[in-house]
């Protein structure tokens, strides 16, 4: 049997790789936080972007129940292709506003 990669794992890897390429332009910093007990996933972003600080939530994944739920993504590109090609189904992925509302398989499709 093939060793299944837990999405925790999968998670974890994702965020942190994303906070690797600082920005270089600002003195804006990311840092991924991620509590494993909670599922809870960021990546936040503070400093100095001209004369303006910031404190902002760049990405929020929350882990429920084998799913994926997509708080917040701010990336250009979005995180979510990166977590599919780590291994995480597709189908597992939906936003948080589809998963209050109850519209998973919507969701899954739109992926």
């Amino acid at each position: 049997m093939e060793h299944e990669i837990s999405y925790v794992d999968i998670l974890q890897k994702t965020v942190k790789e994303a906070t690797r390429n600082q920005p270089r332009l600002q003195a804006i910093k990311l840092y991924p936080v991620c509590d494993t007990d909670s599922g809870h996933f960021l990546i936040i972003a503070t400093g100095w972007d001209k004369q303006r600080w910031i404190d902002t939530i760049l990405f929020h994944a929350r882990l429920v129940d084998r799913h994926v739920i997509i708080e917040e993504d701010n990336f250009e590109e979005g995180l979510t292709s990166a977590l599919i090609a780590a291994g995480i189904a597709a189908e597992d992925i939906i936003t948080s506003l589809d998963y209050q509302s109850g519209a998973r398989a919507v969701v899954s499709q739109a992926v």
